[in-house]
């Protein structure tokens, strides 16, 4: 019987419903620390410095820094390859269809920002125009993951990609507007290593590690240039190859794939909602809600993403510059764009560049993006799950009228 009650629990957690409610569970676990007589203790440990600092090699950080940065970098390395595997053979492997994520990510990017402006135009606030922007990728796809077969895989993929799309253009942003200086020379180096693992690619270099160590000074250039991190998991998620050295072995990619995923779905993920969450509640938080500054992220967010998403991928698709998902239609594309309503830690991150010394301001900023993003989490899920529904019923209804004609 124990045996038989631990495999269970075993196979629920290597489902796609386990992570996501281990994930869920973390989020509220870190906002009861938050408020709680511990949260000062958590939010000392997470600003505790750990690593090695040297003249040469600066890698002494708080441990926050180190699973936003690090730890997020492995997210993005497993994103990243899938990614790749649909790019090389898969939902994104037309260039219509890789097409649509980039249409339906600069949409998501401009209506928040767009709609912050026109409310916060003029204001002290007016500088959290990008705070919106951003897509949360770890949440939105757990989300996603959580409805299991209630959606199609391909709109999966399509978030996936969107997301991607979505953070870079973020990052991007950040870099050219609230970075105070970019580090070329760093640039630089990153940009040779990786050109290295194009090569290694190129001549049939089939080992995992020849991709990863360097990865890790692609990392470690980034980081110092002043961009965000994480863009390097993508990078040397990229430069692996598809394929094996004979018929009967599996591709680098997939190898790695499959190795990643349990330990970030199980893992990295929960304590980087552990470590995100951990919020708390101050006073004039909830008051901010209906400012400027908290309706221009929520409305940004909430109906800014859908709105621009689904603007631009049905303009680019009635154009012909762009195909639809696979077994996907219109309203799953809303339902996708709720979901990316979820901003969370990238919000954060640019509330936080954007009023920085602003205690006040932050604290607004941090709770209407919490805010936005549970709104968008659960309007999306009940969307989809509603869409899945109906086309059940339809799907019955067709095959008794079938029946009857017979």
């Amino acid at each position: 019987m124990t045996s038989k009650a631990f495999h269970r629990f075993k196979d629920f957690f290597y489902s796609g419903t386990g992570p996501g409610l281990l994930l869920i569970a973390c989020v509220l676990v870190s906002l009861i620390t938050a408020n709680s007589p511990l949260g000062p203790t958590f939010e000392d440990f997470l600003n505790t410095e750990i690593g090695y600092y040297a003249e040469t090699v600066q890698l002494r950080y708080p441990i926050l820094l180190w699973v936003n940065d690090g730890l997020m970098a492995v997210f993005f390395l497993l994103v990243g390859l899938e990614i790749k595997r649909e790019l090389v053979d898969g939902e994104l492997s037309s260039p219509k269809k890789a097409a649509l994520p980039v249409f339906a990510a600069l949409g998501g990017v401009l209506a928040p920002a767009l709609i912050y402006t026109l409310l916060n135009s003029g204001t002290e606030t007016a500088g959290g125009w990008a705070i919106p922007m951003a897509t949360d990728i770890a949440f939105a796809l757990a989300i996603i993951t959580l409805l299991g077969k209630k959606v199609p895989i391909s709109l999966k993929i399509f978030l996936a990609a969107l997301a991607i799309v979505d953070d870079l253009m973020a990052i991007l942003v950040i870099a050219v507007f609230y970075s105070g200086e970019l580090h070329y020379t760093y640039l630089f180096y990153a940009g040779g290593i990786f050109l290295l693992l194009l090569l290694f690619n190129r001549f049939g270099v089939k080992s995992i590690a020849a991709y990863l160590i360097p990865g890790l000074f692609i990392w470690y250039f980034i980081h110092h240039s002043g961009i965000h991190a994480t863009i390097a998991g993508v990078l040397t998620a990229f430069a692996l190859p598809t394929k094996s050295k004979s018929a009967g072995q599996e591709a680098p990619l997939l190898k790695l794939e499959h190795a990643l995923t349990r330990p970030v779905n199980l893992v990295i993920m929960p304590i980087f909602a552990l470590s995100n969450t951990n919020i708390a509640f101050v006073d004039g938080m909830v008051e901010g809600l209906v400012t400027p500054l908290g309706l221009g992220i929520i409305l940004g967010l909430f109906l800014g993403k859908p709105i621009g998403i689904f603007l631009f991928s049905w303009l680019s698709v009635k154009l012909g510059v762009c195909s639809m998902p696979k077994h996907a239609n219109w309203r799953h594309v809303i339902g996708v764009g709720m979901l990316a309503g979820i901003g969370f830690t990238m919000s954060i991150f640019i509330a936080l560049l954007s009023f920085s010394g602003r205690e006040l301001l932050m604290a607004e900023a941090k709770f209407s993006v919490l805010s936005a993003s549970i709104i968008s989490g659960i309007c999306g899920s009940l969307f989809l799950v509603a869409i899945n529904k109906r086309e059940k019923r339809k799907t019955i209804s067709n095959v008794a009228q079938q029946d009857k004609s017979e």
